[in-house]
């Protein structure tokens, strides 16, 4: 049995173990509640609660419209704490196997409830939501009314995904026992976060799939660390280095969700206004600068926690209360960001549904004109899923090369650039000319796969990401423990990556992924929907990212082919994807054909040749690649043996030449024996 973390904490001193003035945490709560409430009557009062519908028309009731911004309040509050609650165990583990401490099943017992709350609460919204969109008081919709058409409506569906998800988190709490099983559930509740992002403002707005994907990169890091201070609370009657620890391990957290909360809310906040006057004329535009003022002053104090901690010991009695005073205002200052944004979820923006096109509506955007070499080299939309990958990649890479150069270590100037590139390609291909023609022809649709499965990884995987993750990740904190390197380096061994990182699963799914897609429904599907698009280039990047990866990666994954047998695979794959090309060429069926028709573009109304000219990129565009793939491999294999050669030859000239002279004896030793037995 793995001992508990509170049992073998060193025990610190009668005098220096002064309680923690605990009378301030229901203070900062208290706080934090009448902050929220009157930054929702200011919301409010710029235009969050429409007035009465006049008489004779159908209206739910003042009880409904107040009732559903509080409702979703305390659905956000709820998961918030469950978070918080599930962070404690992981802030405070040594490693994954390690079973709960006490304070680790408490908090593991706080989240069971709180969840079946924010399940009670979910509940209490969809009853709110009915109401509301059937114009009926709550007292007049029943049960079966209320399901049924919850079923019919967006956001009806998402309430319910959002319940049926935290009802799973509630029962599969009393049955953690462990970190790791505490993690499962964390991530089981961060996805109960989701649905209700994919329906409201961000799904109505002009720039559907940028307004949900901000969102979504808004609400998940503003949980994780509002519930990461919670669980920091948590942690305060713990005595020695683990309270500390925790704090150490969530400071290194912490930056990311700042600065992604803040990148994320300004992008929120430009697709919802057409122009930057209504940031100040509309009570939108005041919840926003009113959120903006909070999140300056939320990092003004992460920044004085930051300071504390450097000087911050695990015996600092004052000092705790400095710290507690610190996430205190912290909190404060947190619910009111919850609470501004719970009420510009109920202020319409000043940008709506502006489209009154059905093609606009589709592409989220005007139709772009017809495509000339000006216009698809030079054009630009920006698109939610490929500033993510762009500006994540980047950040995240500069950080790693950072911290090895501040630690004195090397990286390659050429991997670096390599990744570079890759990313160029990538923002190129979703966010430049051919990935704005991408949503509309399928023969730019076509080259933008190519460049995205065939073009991009390959420069990526020669950044060699995953070998700059293992050499920059912090390492643990306590000797014999798991910090995020060991994880990483876990994950990589376990069986899950074992299977997609093995070289026939990986080509498998590089090349079935295109028969699937294109020769099923599923390519309709995905692109009459506003994320369906995003998700396709998220889908080709990572399988060309694990195909190249089997072939010129220096991953530690756990299956490397010899340099004869990746140049098999090599040939085994590229007639596969030559058939997919010529199929598409001669098939007299219209990929796509019911969402192009939809489209009625004014240029290539042939959606004939407009394939076949697809299927002929496809083809020459996927060749190229492939032989370009196959000549690096050629020179890895030659690299390879003249490195081995050299180490061969060091290796004799210290040892006096003694495996050559032990060969040449044995040729002795058998030409004496063959001339006895002569």
């Amino acid at each position: 049995m793995t001992t508990s973390t509170e049992a073998t904490e060193p025990e610190v001193a009668p005098e220096t173990r002064r309680p923690i003035p605990e009378r301030r945490v229901p203070f900062a709560v208290f706080a934090g509640v009448v902050a929220l409430a009157a930054m929702l009557v200011l919301a409010f009062l710029g235009g969050g609660i429409p007035e009465p519908a006049p008489e004779g028309l159908p209206d739910p009731g003042r009880v409904t419209v107040v009732a559903l911004p509080v409702l979703g309040l305390f659905v956000q509050l709820s998961g918030v704490l469950v978070i918080g609650a599930l962070l404690v165990a992981v802030l405070a583990m040594t490693r994954t196997t390690d079973e709960l401490t006490a304070s680790g099943f408490r908090a593991i017992r706080s989240a069971r409830w709180v969840a079946v709350a924010w399940v009670g609460f979910g509940l209490a919204e969809v009853w709110f939501t009915v109401s509301d969109q059937l114009a009926l008081p709550p007292s007049q919709v029943d049960v079966g009314t209320a399901f049924s058409y919850a079923f019919q409506i967006p956001q009806g569906r998402s309430a319910l995904a959002q319940v049926a998800l935290v009802a799973i988190v509630a029962v599969a709490a009393h049955w953690v026992l462990a970190v790791r099983e505490a993690l499962v559930v964390l991530g089981l509740a961060l996805l109960a976060l989701v649905p209700p992002i994919l329906t409201g403002h961000a799904a109505s707005s002009g720039s559907h799939d940028m307004a949900v994907v901000a969102l979504l990169f808004h609400v998940i890091p503003v949980a994780v660390w509002v519930g990461g201070v919670v669980a920091l609370w948590g942690h305060l009657r713990i005595p020695g280095g683990a309270r500390l620890r925790a704090v150490r391990r969530f400071s290194s957290l912490a930056p990311w969700c700042f600065g992604i909360v803040a990148v994320s809310g300004v992008v929120s906040a430009l697709v919802r206004v057409d122009t930057l006057t209504e940031l100040f004329t509309t009570g939108y535009g005041a919840g926003v600068l009113a959120k903006t003022a909070v999140l300056a002053l939320l990092g003004l104090v992460a920044y004085r926690v930051r300071g504390w901690l450097a000087s911050a010991t695990p015996e600092t009695g004052s000092g705790w209360r400095t710290f507690v005073s610190l996430t205190g205002v912290e909190l404060v200052l947190m619910a009111t960001a919850i609470g501004l944004g719970t009420a510009l979820s109920r202020t319409p923006p000043p940008v709506g549904e502006p489209y009154t096109e059905l093609a606009a509506s589709l592409l989220g955007g005007p139709m772009p004109p017809a495509p000339t070499i000006g216009e698809v080299l030079w054009s630009f939309r920006a698109s939610g899923v490929g500033l993510a990958v762009v500006l994540l990649g980047a950040a995240a890479y500069a950080v790693g090369v950072w911290s090895l150069r501040r630690r004195g270590e090397h990286w390659s100037l050429g991997r670096s650039v390599a990744w570079g590139i890759g990313l160029l390609v990538f923002g190129y291909a979703t966010i430049g000319g051919l990935g704005v023609y991408s949503h509309v022809m399928f023969s730019a649709h076509m080259g933008a796969h190519m460049v995205l499965s065939m073009i991009a990884p390959i420069f990526l995987v020669l950044g060699a990401p995953i070998n700059l993750a293992l050499r920059a990740l912090p390492g643990a904190d306590r000797p014999g423990g798991q910090g995020p390197r060991q994880l990483l380096a876990a994950m990589l061994r376990t069986r899950v990556a074992g299977f997609f990182a093995h070289p026939a699963v990986a080509a498998i799914i590089f090349v079935g992924s295109l028969y699937a897609v294109y020769y099923t429904p599923i390519f309709d599907a995905l692109m009459t929907n506003h994320l369906g698009h995003g998700f396709m280039e998220l889908h080709f990047l990572i399988t060309g990212y694990l195909f190249y990866e089997t072939l010129l990666g220096s991953a530690p994954v756990p299956r490397r082919l010899p340099h004869l047998g990746r140049l098999l695979l090599l040939l085994v794959v590229a007639p596969f994807h030559a058939f997919f090309s010529i199929g598409l060429m001669s098939t007299s069926r219209i990929v796509g054909g019911e969402y192009y028709r939809m489209l009625d573009r004014p240029f290539a109304a042939d959606l004939a040749q407009d394939q076949y000219v697809g299927g002929s990129l496809s083809w020459a565009l996927g060749e190229v690649p492939i032989l370009i793939v196959a000549l690096a491999m050629l020179v890895q294999w030659f690299r390879k043996d003249r490195r081995e050669s050299a180490r061969f030859d060091r290796r004799e000239d210290a040892s006096g030449d003694a495996e050559l002279e032990a060969y040449n004896e044995m040729l002795r030793r058998r030409a004496t024996e063959v001339s006895r037995q002569d």
